[in-house]
């Protein structure tokens, strides 16, 4: 800070210190930040999101963004989308970087960069000439030209972070849609172990359920939260009661353990989800957890269990290609294509199907769902851009899903909808997300606390012992 303004600022009173660091704000240029074509593809509305600082394109990126616009995914439609903004704009200051082109009240100016080499003592360093070592020299080539701002890499691939950070360049991740860690580590634990009530008033909840007055809550609770009450210290040592608060009651509802469709629960996490599951009031709900904690299995139980209440059961999860291979280039027509991505939801529905006899009238009901498409299991990308109305869609391995594909999804649900997306923010497989940034972290954060949503955090394992064991100590 400089020296007058610090003395300046230890005479003022304290409420006039707001004016020193607006002063001092505003005698600070603004940063300038470079863009990695996987920002945009990641959200095309990214460039108004860096308040004030200064955005810089290099043409490397409009050149990648052009193998993107072909295609139904969400990174083809960001590319499209971005580059109609782009052509709409339009003004000569967008290819000057000494002007830029402003983007609105309160925020900087956008140039586009066309491409720079590396400079003479760096040319060996990447010598291979790939879009991602143009963007990296377009990046020196601003820090150079202007020295007295920060200037920083934006970028999602974590290995071009490091390669700027070998060239002595700031580089971060787009933190715009991050979730900060201790929220996620608190949508891993959301269950309140309730000890404070005497065992009189458990058994009256485990009976029907209490007030919030009899319960003594000065506050109202977050909608659908979820207890596990503890009854005091005696010989018996009892189970605990399970719990939810239901806003339209405004009571404390006991938590039943109940089986569907042939599916019992094991542990307490999955006898909460097989209530949201079950619960009509509930809309939307994020099952997550580990591999083999029956997330899948709970939900397609339910939702068969349900079917005079729904026209159709959609049963999808993204297809995600192995070791970047399109499925394209896989044998076959496009059912045998996309087959082996589909395995992991039809194993489900054999685990129910073995709780019956072969000709029973449950799994000739499934059957019969089946053959009349009642019953439907395919890949999301074939779902999106329907109407969803009187459905209960189960969207599976959503932790691999942007929070904008979560929202378009959603906003597909027509009357009637239930919507259960299930997965493990620990196995996420595309490239640019994470545990903070992914779909389904974002919908359990945002929408906790909604009437109309629960969130259910199954956190043990009942595939096999095996299966148990290799998730702890592996």
């Amino acid at each position: 800070m400089d020296r007058a303004l610090y003395k300046w600022k230890k005479m003022v009173p304290k409420e006039q210190n707001t004016k020193v660091e607006m002063l001092q704000k505003a005698t600070k240029p603004p940063k300038i930040f470079v863009l990695d074509t996987n920002v945009i593809l990641h959200d095309y509305n990214s460039i108004y999101n860096f308040q004030e600082n200064d955005l810089v394109i290099p043409i490397a990126v409009l050149e990648e963004l052009d193998k993107f616009k072909k295609g139904n995914d969400t990174i083809n439609y960001n590319a499209r989308e971005f580059v109609r903004h782009i052509d709409r704009i339009s003004d000569p200051r967008l290819f000057n970087s000494g002007s830029g082109y402003p983007l609105g009240k309160g925020r900087g100016k956008l140039s586009i960069e066309i491409n720079h080499p590396f400079p003479p003592e760096l040319q060996d360093c990447f010598m291979d000439d790939i879009q991602d070592h143009r963007i990296l020299s377009t990046t020196i080539w601003i820090k150079n030209k202007y020295p007295d701002r920060i200037v920083g890499l934006v970028t999602k691939d974590v290995n071009l972070r490091m390669k700027a950070k070998a060239l002595h360049l700031l580089a971060q991740d787009y933190l715009t849609d991050h979730i900060q860690e201790e929220r996620v580590a608190h949508n891993e634990a959301r269950v309140i172990l309730e000890r404070k009530f005497s065992n009189e008033t458990i058994d009256r909840i485990a009976e029907g359920g209490i007030s919030l007055n009899e319960a003594g809550y000065r506050r109202e609770p977050a909608a659908n939260q979820l207890y596990k009450l503890r009854y005091k210290t005696n010989g018996n040592k009892q189970p605990d009661v399970l719990a939810r608060y239901d806003r339209q009651e405004k009571k404390i509802v006991p938590v039943k353990f109940k089986t569907v469709y042939g599916i019992s629960p094991r542990n307490d996490e999955q006898a909460f989800a097989i209530d949201a599951i079950t619960n009509p009031n509930v809309k939307l709900i994020s099952l997550t957890g580990t591999a083999g904690t029956g997330k899948t299995l709970l939900a397609l139980a339910g939702a068969l269990a349900q079917t005079d209440l729904y026209d159709q059961i959609l049963l999808a999860r993204p297809v995600i290609p192995l070791q970047n291979q399109e499925i394209g280039f896989l044998p076959g027509d496009a059912k045998e294509k996309i087959g082996p991505y589909m395995l992991p939801l039809y194993d489900n529905l054999s685990v129910i199907k073995k709780n019956f006899k072969d000709n029973s009238k449950e799994n000739i009901k499934i059957e019969d769902m089946l053959r009349n498409d009642k019953l439907i299991i395919s890949p999301l990308a074939y779902i999106r851009g329907r109407s969803l109305s009187n459905v209960f869609f189960i969207i599976d391995e959503a932790q691999n899903l942007t929070p904008h594909e979560v929202k378009t999804i959603i906003t597909r649900a027509g009357e009637g909808t239930k919507m259960v997306f299930t997965g493990d923010i620990q196995q996420i497989d595309q490239p640019y997300l994470d545990r903070w940034s992914n779909g389904l972290t974002h919908l359990s954060e945002k929408l906790y606390g909604e009437e109309l949503f629960e969130l259910v955090n199954l956190v043990k394992g009942e595939r096999s012992e095996l299966s148990e064991l290799a998730g702890k100590k592996l």
